[in-house]
């Protein structure tokens, strides 16, 4: 397995659309794992490929808190969502250090391939359901940022700039 650089805020590819996966093979079974390693490395609950520069629909999710739960979703789709919705803190591993409150429906329901390609469909609550939602928007090239204030945006992408020149130095 390898660690992936993660591509930060405001990297012009992370507003790349993904394409879907035509065939789950060796080649994706290694993304994913490669994708589930760089996120469990960066105390990540979720990673989308789009955050690698990887422009393909697949996401990788572990919410659990001994990290034993791993989910992969190729080419993943929303089959339902609730009628309500709340207020969640959410931070990505692409805005690190950035933590703000982004509503998503409370319940979700996915169909997607697993990383041996068969078919499924996950039934999300909480904070998995507000994790795939998240992931599910970078493979649509928005980040969560996108969400806040034009003000709050210009904000995090500043300082996120002068951060990358700081760490260039």
């Amino acid at each position: 397995m390898a660690l992936l650089p993660i591509l930060c805020y405001p990297d012009a590819r992370l507003h790349t659309v993904a394409k879907a996966v035509p065939e789950v093979d060796s080649r994706i079974r290694q993304l994913a794992k490669d994708m589930l390693e760089t996120m469990y490395e960066a105390s990540g609950i979720g990673l989308a490929a789009t955050q690698i520069d990887v422009h393909q629909r697949v996401i990788v999710a572990d919410v659990s808190q001994e990290h034993d739960q791993p989910l992969v979703l190729i080419n993943p789709e929303l089959v339902w969502t609730s009628p309500g919705t709340h207020m969640n803190e959410e931070g990505c591993l692409s805005v690190p250090g950035i933590y703000d409150g982004v509503e998503r429906f409370d319940a979700v329901h996915v169909r997607a391939l697993d990383a041996q390609g068969a078919s499924r469909v996950i039934e999300a609550t909480g904070l998995l359901s507000v994790c795939i939602q998240h992931e599910m928007d970078h493979l649509l090239g928005k980040v969560f940022v996108e969400y806040l204030s034009p003000l709050k945006r210009n904000r995090i992408k500043t300082k996120m700039l002068k951060a990358r020149r700081e760490d260039a130095r």
